[in-house]
């Protein structure tokens, strides 16, 4: 794999583990609004990171999503439709509401829609890098990597069958 697609990949897996770590949160008897928000909004923007490395298109250190989808519009105008998505309305979430100066603590309303958000905007670079030509890793294909060659079951799995009846 050359450095590039390693890049991509890397600015993925960061970006899928800020998601898993903001609805892990959520899923908390009181979650943390803000540290979720805000990791939904670093979702969104390692996406777009992603997808712009992709295309060899240089950026600055931001996290200003607007500047992100303005960057990606200049491969595609399709990024238009994020703006229709409300994406650019995370990037509040990347730094100021982060330090007490201006304390905030969005509501869980807030929270959730934040999250449906990302998850539309994941969504939509998801489907555009993949129509771009880029090729996520497979995880069942890793999955199978692991697993006993042969396909017999292994002796743990032959203790839990037991354990099972």
């Amino acid at each position: 794999m050359n450095d590039a697609a390693d890049l991509v990949k890397n600015w993925i897996l960061k970006a899928n583990n800020d998601f898993k770590t903001g609805k892990d949160e959520m899923e908390t008897e009181e979650p943390a609004t803000d540290t979720i928000c805000f990791h939904m909004q670093q979702y969104v923007e390692k996406y777009l990171k992603g997808y712009l490395v992709f295309h060899k298109v240089d950026f600055r250190k931001t996290h200003d999503i607007a500047e992100l989808i303005e960057l990606c519009k200049s491969v595609s105008e399709e990024f238009e439709e994020l703006y229709s998505l409300n994406a650019d309305s995370l990037t509040v979430y990347a730094a100021e509401i982060r330090y007490p100066d201006d304390f905030y603590m969005p509501t869980l309303d807030e929270t959730k829609e934040c999250i449906e958000i990302a998850e539309k905007v994941v969504c939509f670079a998801k489907e555009k890098l993949q129509n771009d030509g880029y090729c996520f890793p497979d995880k069942e294909q890793s999955n199978s990597e692991l697993s006993n060659e042969d396909d017999e079951p292994t002796e743990i799995e032959e203790n839990e069958k037991k354990e099972n009846k």
